[in-house]
């Protein structure tokens, strides 16, 4: 795997010295903003995974602080995203469902940074409506996603194709779908030169070396190692390197909500990637393929990373890696997320602030998604006068603590999971209260693969319960959120 290497960091060190001058650090700094899709938190060393070869996001999270316990405000694609970008709860915002389109007066990063000095990009999946047009502030726009045709918007002109697209045409490969487009199952059995991340790698490395003497901001969101769970790098991980989760078959102890079970005999009965799910075998294969997935995204983080610091402003620049949601990958025998399991939804949270010193290199208490963008806004020197929900996580970087140390998680309508609202508390219990199925409660500290469900065992647990659902309510009446908890 390429990284950045000894040779490459003295070049580093010598050739862009004229170029530190320009901007001096902490003056407009840029923004590099990596996200992948559905990559859990423990899939890289800072996380416990010492197998995963993901090299360039292990050196980035020795120089970051690495928040141990980050979890997202809805464990799913557009509703996750939306908080990412505009610092709003999904409801507040209105994406509650995946493919509903982000409305134009829910303002993202260069909106409310409101500066005209930084030049700012978005190159990935976005999956917030029009997927490939440029829009919310952003100049440069790279798209690699043209399954979302259906979703566009009625002004938009659905025979245009993403940058992907053109880039594939370009190396002579022909689409395979009868819309005239390349499907994921086609790009992720290119080679790794012409899969997406590559894709990305190349664009952010032009953006960051034509703006270099210029304050920006550019997000690159990767899709892997979201499904199809195949790619160039399937035989990268032996099965002892990327086994098979602990918690795998892991039908609970204690009242399982009914749709967790219906889900999980329905996951059974697919064939992923080909592989029978009924056997061991094909988790095993799955999980194999997951972190070659996760490796490929690694690759390009590296190429990403080296172009910034031969561009002269690493020095200057905020580097943020995280993840939309996560993944569960066999365990409780379930791919994918939506559930209020640790899978689904912790991811991992690295905030490299070179100019700034700060205390502490862990942040061991829960922290929520919801705080990302008021802690963006003010690493690069904005205060959130928004009247955003959250709260820069700057004062916790700084050994502080925050004003809420409860995380709260919200689930909207789906087919599969029925609505819920969830909390985890500092102490590690973790309360969901579904519509019309049986509730949980898990303590983490004595249940780390939360396999015991204690929310009808009385004692303290009822009491814990009780007083977890009163911190819900407190919250649901802070962010106007009108979903009836179920009894």
């Amino acid at each position: 795997m390429p990284g950045i290497t000894r040779r490459a960091a003295l070049a580093s060190a010598l050739a862009p010295a004229v170029l530190r001058g320009q901007r001096p650090a902490g003056d407009k700094p840029n923004l590099l903003f990596v996200w992948t899709d559905q990559q859990r938190a423990d899939t890289m060393a800072a996380y416990g995974n010492a197998h995963f070869r993901v090299p360039a996001m292990n050196r980035l999270a020795e120089k970051s602080v690495v928040f141990d316990r980050y979890y997202v405000t809805q464990p799913v694609c557009t509703p996750s995203r939306s908080s990412i970008l505009t610092g709003l709860w999904p409801h507040q915002n209105g994406t509650i469902n995946n493919n509903v389109p982000l409305p134009a007066t829910a303002r993202c990063w260069p909106e409310l940074l409101s500066d005209s000095a930084y030049r700012c990009g978005y190159f990935g999946k976005w999956h917030l409506g029009d997927e490939i047009f440029a829009q919310h502030g952003f100049h440069d726009w790279a798209g690699i996603e043209d399954g979302y045709i259906p979703h566009y918007s009625a002004a938009r002109d659905r025979n245009a194709r993403s940058a992907y697209h053109h880039f594939l045409l370009e190396h002579g490969y022909k689409p395979n779908t009868q819309q005239g487009t390349f499907s994921r199952g086609f790009a992720c059995g290119l080679p790794a030169k012409h899969c997406k991340p590559s894709f990305l790698a190349a664009r952010a490395e032009d953006f960051i070396e034509r703006n270099r003497a210029n304050p920006w901001l550019l997000s690159v969101n990767f899709l892997e190692p979201h499904s199809p769970y195949t790619g160039p790098y399937n035989d990268l991980h032996s099965s002892q390197e990327a086994p098979v989760p602990l918690n795998y078959p892991g039908p609970m102890e204690g009242r399982e909500p009914r749709h967790l079970a219906a889900r999980r005999e329905a996951t059974l009965n697919q064939r992923v990637e080909g592989q029978d799910l009924r056997q061991r075998a094909g988790w095993e294969r799955l999980n194999r393929n997951y972190a070659g997935l996760c490796s490929q995204v690694d690759q390009a983080l590296s190429r990403i990373l080296w172009a910034l610091e031969t561009s002269g402003q690493a020095h200057n620049t905020v580097i943020v890696f995280t993840s939309d949601h996560g993944e569960m990958m066999g365990a409780h025998s379930l791919t994918g997320k939506g559930v209020m399991f640790e899978e689904s939804l912790r991811v991992p949270l690295l905030i490299h602030v070179p100019f700034r010193g700060f205390r502490e290199r862990r942040v061991r208490r829960p922290v929520s998604a919801i705080d990302l963008v008021p802690t963006v806004l003010d690493l690069l020197g904005r205060k959130n006068d928004e009247a955003l929900p959250g709260e820069s996580l700057t004062r916790v970087m700084d050994g502080g603590t925050p004003a809420e140390d409860h995380v709260f998680v919200e689930w909207n309508t789906d087919v599969r999971t029925p609505r819920y609202r969830g909390v985890v508390s500092p102490d590690g219990w973790k309360l969901t209260l579904h519509e019309d199925d049986h509730h949980t409660l898990f303590h983490r500290p004595s249940d780390p693969l939360e396999l015991r469900n204690r929310y009808d065992t009385g004692g303290e647990a009822a009491r814990v319960a009780s007083a977890l659902r009163k911190r819900i309510e407190s919250w649901q009446r802070q962010v106007n959120d009108s979903y009836p908890l179920p009894q």
